[in-house]
Formats: structure tokens, sequence, C-alpha cells
């Protein structure tokens, strides 16, 4: 197969050779950011921690708990620590678009209860000292310029403060966590529980008292489903009931609520493909009955319906590998950014490099198929039809 010719038919129509390689570089960087997206939502059911368990209300997950509870629910056997959450709800004035997530915890076990989260800056101890103090992640401390030493301001809408409500809650930056699983985010907040509920308490804020949910660390050798029914059968006269499911569990019910995104992710990026394999086809279709003229000429002169057809097939094959090629790099490239800022809702979110492997295969596919349809025409092509039909 002459190479040169290869070439010269690749160049016969450049604008058209890019938009192919184009749009297959655009399908599979698509293909790539959706599955990370999915990843990333999934990621917090599929490396949840085997022994955490947390505790909500029977009715909702906006209905808070008992403070009282936390001290029954420690004594259940099978259970090392508890650790209050309970979502604040507060954003940044101070910068557009200032919303991000933060929670009350029990600094006491908070740490010792989630050793996923790794101190890089500051002192953890400090946080535990200091009643107004908090914990962010890495890319948040990033995103606003925080550093240790700083001062937050923050408005809730959950626990407004001053007569308008709209009186910050300072928080002093003790120190910056960065996660050491796939599954936990960097762009959250953690603050004292009792910082809180004494705001509470003194009438300096309003808001309704309790805990969101009571995350549990199991002891070594407990059984999760025996503690979960223990839990439950604890509260079930009341005075709120209350439903305990392991971590995995509860993280697959928060995702579900937002609707079946990874099936939609998934399905859309099953579409982009299903497009661009016939748009890929239809070019290379197109390319044949060009060459139609080409294909009589090149029979007359000696070259084989195989050498034809494997010229087709190859040009198609170099146009889908090359944008194939540029659409990985291109996902590569922007996962960093990406990350950084879908990571409060999908904390997973990364590129795995089997689904690049998974792109190429895919793109060699597209283009043997494509260029096989219209290399068999012009390997059953007879000469003297194909300069007839040109003429």
């Amino acid at each position: 197969m002459p190479i040169r010719l290869l070439f010269r038919n690749l160049r016969a129509h450049p604008i058209r050779a890019l938009l192919t390689a184009g749009s297959v570089a655009v399908a599979v960087f698509l293909v790539c950011i959706l599955d990370a997206t999915v990843r990333g939502f999934t990621a917090a059911v599929d490396l949840a921690a085997q022994n955490r368990l947390v505790v909500m209300s029977n009715v909702s997950l906006f209905v808070n708990l008992p403070l009282a509870y936390q001290q029954k629910i420690s004594q259940v056997p099978g259970i090392a620590q508890t650790c209050k959450f309970q979502w604040f709800g507060g954003s940044f004035k101070q910068k557009k678009g200032g919303f991000f997530a933060q929670f009350a915890v029990d600094p006491e076990n908070f740490q010792t209860t989630y050793p996923e989260v790794g101190i890089v800056d500051g002192s953890y101890e400090d946080f535990r000292r200091r009643r107004d103090g908090c914990v962010i992640g890495k890319d948040l401390a990033a995103q606003y310029g925080w550093k240790v030493g700083d001062t937050v301001p923050l408005v809730s809408a959950l626990y407004p403060r001053g007569r308008d409500g709209e009186e910050a809650w300072t928080f002093n930056v003790c120190a910056v966590y960065e996660a050491r699983v796939r599954s936990l985010d960097q762009m959250t907040m953690y603050f004292d529980h009792a910082y809180l509920m004494e705001a509470l308490d003194l009438g300096a804020a309003q808001g309704q008292k309790g805990v969101g949910t009571y995350s549990i660390k199991l002891a070594d050798g407990a059984r999760a489903e025996t503690v979960m029914a223990e839990v439950d059968a604890l509260f079930a006269g009341g005075p709120q009931r209350v439903k305990t499911t392991t971590e995995a569990e509860f993280n697959r019910q928060f995702v579900s609520m937002m609707g079946n995104v990874p099936l939609l992710l998934r399905s859309i990026g099953g579409g982009v493909l299903f497009a661009i394999f016939f748009a890929v086809l239809n070019t290379m279709m197109m390319a044949g009955r060009e060459r139609t003229r080409d294909v009589g000429i090149m029979k007359a002169l000696g070259f084989s319906g195989g050498s034809i057809a494997a010229l087709l097939v190859v040009e198609a094959l170099l146009l889908a590998l090359a944008g194939a090629g540029i659409g990985a790099l291109l996902a590569k490239g922007v996962e960093g950014p990406v990350a950084r800022v879908v990571s409060m809702w999908a904390p997973g979110f990364a590129i795995d490099d089997r689904v690049l492997l998974q792109g190429l295969s895919i793109a060699a596919v597209v283009g043997l198929v494509s260029g096989m349809l219209p290399g068999l025409r012009a390997a059953r092509l007879l000469p003297v039809h194909a300069l007839r039909q040109e003429a």
C-alpha cells in the first residue's frame, strides 16, 4: 500500500479531515469526562468505610436528632466512637458564588472516626482547643486564598444571627486537611458543634437544636448488622425513631436524591459515541464515492481490490485514532482543574487510564468499520464501471 498515496488522500480535503478527527476527539473527551463524573458520584459508595455506620432520623434526613442520643448510642456494645454531624448551610458573602459545605462535628472524635482526613498545615490540637476554630480542605483554601490563622465570616440561612439575620459567624482557620482517599472531597469546612449550640443557647443565633446524623465507628470484631439492629431498637419507642445504615448505603441514598445521574451520564456518553460513529462512516463513504474514478485507474494499473480497500481502512483508522489521541490528552490535561470544580458533589472525580485505553479502542473500532464499508465497495468495483460511472 503506497504511503504517499495515503497521505495525499488525507490532505485532499484538509478541513473535512480535521472536522472528522475533531469530532472523534470531542467524543472521546466527553466519554472520559462523563465516566470520571460517574466515578465521582459512585466513589462515596464504592469506597465507603466498612467500619462506619450512620444514624439518622427515621422520618427524614432533614429532621434533627436529640443531643441526648449520643450518650445512649455510645453505650451500645460494639461501638468504639460516635461523632456528631450537623449541616450548617453558610455562605461566604465576600465572594460571588461563595457556597461550600460546612459541618459542625465533635473535635474530640472527628479525626479518629475519619482518619482519611490528613492534616497538612496547621494543628488539629488548635482546632480541639479553640471553640471557634475550623478545619478546611486544601482545595477550599486554595480557592478562597485562606490560610491558617485567617478568619472566615459566614452567613447562615439555617442559623441566622442578628436582627436581620445577616450578621456573620466567624471561624478561625486552625488547620488545612488533605484527603487520603478518593471518595473524600477537599472543599469542606468542619467546625466545633459546641460553638453552634452555645450560640443558640445564649440567643445569639436562631435555629433548630440537635444533630443531623451521628457517625459511628465500630469496634474491632463488631458486626455491623447487630449494632444497627440494637441502635434502632434503642429508640423504637421514641421520642425520635432512628434508622441506622452502613456508610455505603447512606451515601447511596444521598446520591439517589439527585436522581439516577450515573445512568443519565452513561446514556449521554453512549449517544455521543453512536452519533460520532455515523459521522465518521458518512465521511468515509463520501470519500469512497469521490474516489470512484481513482479506484478504476488504480485497478487498471494493477492494484488489487484488497490494497485499495486497505487504503481506505487505514485512512479511516488514522483519522479516528488521531482524534481519539487528542481527546484523551485533553481529558487528562483538564482532569485536575475539573476535579477541583466538581469535588464538592463528585469528590471521586478521576480519569481512569483504562477508560482512556477504552476510548482509543472504541475509536479504532469505529475507524475500522467506517473504512471497511467503503473499502469493500471499492474492492468489488470493476475498472470499466468505475471509469464509466465517473464520466
